[in-house]
């Protein structure tokens, strides 16, 4: 009887135990990450990504080829989790976050070959990623607010590895401009939320015809042929409401039974809508900018005062509007003279064979537009990922008010740092804080690899440079040599290292801990059907 096996879980299930599942979890995320290696740093190739519908994407940003990658094995979805989590925090140093969460792992299996527990390995990393946190605080250099250099350099920074890098200089001003503008002072922080820089993509031109738009631009026209198209002087309104009649929201009927009543019914209706007009033309504005609908007798009315109006406006433009001009979102027709926002300019423009409504002029506007050109809609795409992320990069300064030397000098300091910090360790906890700082060198490798440089003698270089010299040396992939990072104006937000070392550590350390895999069986797997079958749902379901 003590030989007979006892099943306990579902026909079908599959499950790994022990070092298998650990091998097979570190395999899968590491394939990932070896995946988008390659796109790492101002050297680093493109990926080209085509779905199912053969759409097409060419870019080497991190975020975008790991979404678009569709992948099955859970702990490679880990990873791209990690990425997701990154942008929405930071909106850069994506591929870097993977990249350093797949050397992690690495590291481990060689600890894992000579038997070290990975409870040991987990806590070592952990005692690594506080050391390394207060590393890259010690290296950190104060940035103050008006300091517009730094704030380009990070910009400069953050797109060298883009498909914009030859217009960098010209966007990063754009970029810093747009920012700063938008930065408000709450509970006496500077909060710069990138949400009120409204871009629009327009196929067309260069990059170098992309330009910064004080105001908010609409992607509408004017909805009266007879209306001005231009408005120097706008007096602007933003309603919240249809001017138009709504219908009754219980059914109802009229009883007509002759002619004049029909047209004593349309009067009325024709006076009811005449009534709104004339209250927007009594208010003094003439732009009117609404969120509804507006009826071709109000439009007519509007026209004939030289008013020029724009319907179904979507929400978020109606707030970035109201943010740019100083105007106030109205659900009332009353006094509305009190709701009224100003801008230099309002006019309707045609850009790539569309028309667009430019509301311009704004004094200091809490919202601005950027519009990015190009020679097709994929670079138009590719500047569109680039920007954003130069402006998230931007804003962590502005909030952080700390900036690190890029080209792998934060990763050489960590390495050498905790080099000497593991000596202070037991054992086998030693053994993985040195796999740490190895690891955290893979940044400054891969930099030097995608530039075309042999890795050792880099590494070997850095770390001399790194004893001797200053913690500002990085990889230059472009004059192919170590090179003093401060002198040549690279850097980054503090923020991006900070969450990129410990969200990288982090994803390793649970990987690590998970020793058995237990994954049920498909509801549309082709398996045999469950036994005791009868006219019921099979158990699965």
């Amino acid at each position: 009887m003590y030989g007979t096996p006892i099943y306990i879980m579902k026909e079908g299930t599959e499950r790994t135990q022990g070092k298998d599942a650990q091998r097979n979890n570190i395999l899968a995320a590491r394939a990932v990450s070896e995946a988008i290696r390659s796109a790492l740093g101002p050297k680093g190739m493109d990926k080209m990504l085509i779905d199912n519908f053969s759409d097409t994407i060419v870019t080497n940003d991190g975020a975008t080829i790991l979404k678009e990658i569709e992948v099955s094995h859970p702990a490679a979805k880990f990873l791209i989790d990690l990425s997701k989590t990154q942008d929405q925090e930071t909106g850069d140093g994506t591929t870097t976050v993977v990249v350093i969460a797949g050397e992690l792992l690495k590291q481990a299996e060689d600890l894992l070959d000579i038997d070290v527990h990975p409870s040991i390995i987990v806590d070592g990393y952990k005692k690594a990623r506080f050391k390394a946190i207060e590393i890259l605080e010690e290296m950190a250099r104060e940035v103050s607010f008006e300091d517009e250099d730094i704030l380009n350099y990070v910009a400069q920074t953050s797109m060298s590895s883009k498909i914009v890098s030859g217009e960098k200089e010209t966007l990063s001003k754009i970029i810093v401009k747009a920012v700063k503008s938008i930065t408000e002072e709450k509970d006496g922080e500077l909060v710069a939320n990138i949400d009120n820089i409204q871009i629009q993509k327009k196929k067309g031109g260069s990059l170098a015809d992309t330009e910064l738009i004080d105001g908010i631009i609409l992607d509408k026209e004017f909805v009266h042929v007879d209306m001005p198209k231009k408005i120097s002087g706008a007096k602007i309104l933003l309603l919240d409401k249809g001017l138009e009649l709504s219908k009754t929201e219980i059914d109802a009927k009229i009883n007509i039974t002759s002619p004049d009543q029909i047209q004593a019914f349309l009067d009325s209706e024709h006076e009811m809508l005449k009534e709104m007009a004339d209250k927007i033309i009594a208010s003094g504005a003439n732009v009117v900018l609404c969120q509804k609908g507006i009826d071709d007798i109000i439009q007519h009315y509007l026209a004939k005062k030289g008013i020029s109006a724009v319907r179904r406006i979507k929400k978020s433009d109606m707030d970035k509007l109201a943010k740019a001009t100083g105007a106030k979102v109205t659900t009332s027709l009353d006094d509305l003279d009190q709701y009224l926002g100003n801008a230099e300019l309002a006019e309707q423009k045609s850009i790539s064979d569309d028309n667009m409504i430019f509301i311009t002029g704004c004094t200091d506007p809490k919202a601005v537009s950027i519009v990015i050109r190009g020679g097709t809609e994929m670079i138009v795409n590719e500047a569109d990922r680039a920007i954003h992320d130069a402006l998230c990069v931007v804003r962590q300064v502005i909030h952080d008010q700390k900036v690190v030397p890029g080209g792998g000098a934060p990763e050489i300091q960590i390495s050498q740092k905790l080099s000497g910090f593991a000596k202070a360790q037991t054992s086998k906890v030693q053994l993985a804080v040195e796999k740490f700082a190895k690891a955290v060198e893979i940044i400054p490798r891969t930099l030097a690899e995608n530039g075309g440089l042999d890795p050792i003698d880099v590494l070997a270089e850095l770390h001399v440079q790194h004893s001797k010299v200053g913690n500002f040396f990085g990889v230059n992939p472009f004059a192919k040599k170590v090179d003093d990072m401060s002198k040549l104006n690279v850097w980054e937000p503090i923020s991006v290292k900070l969450q990129a070392i410990s969200s990288a550590s982090e994803a390793a350390e649970m990987i690590l801990r998970i020793d058995d895999v237990i994954a049920s069986k498909e509801l549309s797997g082709g398996g045999p059907p469950m036994p005791g079958g009868g006219g019921g749902m099979p158990e699965d379901y």
